[in-house]
């Protein structure tokens, strides 16, 4: 069995771009970064899961930014304050070696010089072509006052999904008139609960009968072998509503669903099994959409999934 890496399910921020071939993209938070007597730093470490960090500006009063052994870009003596003023930022590329055109999400660090994130920004690259380089530029948000100054920008963790099952972007609706989201998740005493959430944005009623259809997927999307998925909390814990039997829910234009998963993260004896992927469909006739919670189930070998349900307005 693969063990997937591991990833972060909170997206702190977006930035929607289309592939077509080897592109210039725009620029996350706004803007380029520094003028042009800032000094830019060209970077040349290595690509993690296809997306490179190509550049880094990091103003500094007293030396130019070098790049550290790691491939990681360090300055001395940099100025504090929101990102907007700071003028750091990094350029990027995102290229896409495989067969099938994918949606990527990236996170990147901003850090201290002993490491400490200071900010870290999330980016989507959407419908990145087989054979395709997208490029663009992210900055990192608003600095609290008084914060240590950053000194090194690297690629944090990349998560990749089929172009046609990443789920829509906020404001946009799919041709099926529901958007298929996951959000991001609670804990709580090793007890792990994230929730799916179904949103009826097209012109019409919606209706759902039972649970979501989950497929666990490793980090080549391929099926997790040894996991055990029950409809409901499977014994794992008590949880308001995973028990509950199932029962239509019909969505009029606007409302929502929800709908949950459960697991423990405990590990004993045998392989602990962490799972980047899931395939969620609403309904059998529902198309994929392919979603990114990070289930680190532990050796538990255990899911629970409860009924949807509408969401309270």
């Amino acid at each position: 069995m693969r063990r997937p890496l591991p990833l972060l399910p909170a997206l702190a921020a977006v930035l929607l771009l289309t592939a077509c071939g080897s592109e210039r993209a725009g620029t996350q938070n706004g803007g380029v970064g520094a003028s042009g007597s800032t000094p830019r730093t060209q970077v040349t470490q290595p690509a993690v899961d296809g997306v490179r960090i190509t550049s880094v500006t990091i103003p500094s009063a007293s030396a130019s930014p070098s790049a550290s052994d790691g491939g990681l870009v360090k300055a001395e003596r940099l100025p504090t304050g929101p990102a907007a003023d700071s003028g750091i930022s990094a350029a990027y590329e995102v290229t896409n070696s495989g067969t099938e055109a994918l949606t990527y999400t990236v996170r990147f660090d901003f850090t201290t010089s002993a490491g400490e994130v200071m900010s870290n920004e999330r980016v989507t690259v959407r419908s990145v072509g087989a054979g395709r380089t997208v490029r663009g530029t992210v900055r990192p948000g608003e600095f609290v006052p008084g914060s240590s100054p950053v000194t090194t920008v690297k690629v944090g963790e990349v998560t990749k999904v089929p172009a046609d099952e990443a789920p829509t972007e906020a404001g946009v609706c799919p041709p099926s008139g529901v958007r298929v989201s996951a959000d991001d998740g609670d804990a709580a005493m090793g007890l792990r609960v994230v929730g799916l959430i179904l949103e009826n944005c097209g012109d019409r009623d919606y209706t759902v009968d039972g649970y979501p259809q989950v497929t666990l997927l490793d980090e080549d999307h391929e099926p997790v072998d040894g996991v055990k998925i029950f409809k409901g909390s499977g014994g794992i814990s008590t949880v308001t509503g995973f028990d509950d039997p199932p029962r239509p829910v019909t969505l009029k234009p606007g409302e929502r669903a929800n709908a949950g998963l459960m697991w423990r993260n405990t590990t004993g004896f045998g392989t602990a099994v962490d799972v980047p992927y899931v395939r969620v469909r609403a309904r059998s006739d529902a198309e994929p959409v392919m979603v990114t919670p990070h289930l680190d189930l532990g050796t538990t070998g255990k899911l629970g999934v409860s009924p949807w349900r509408s969401t309270p307005e």
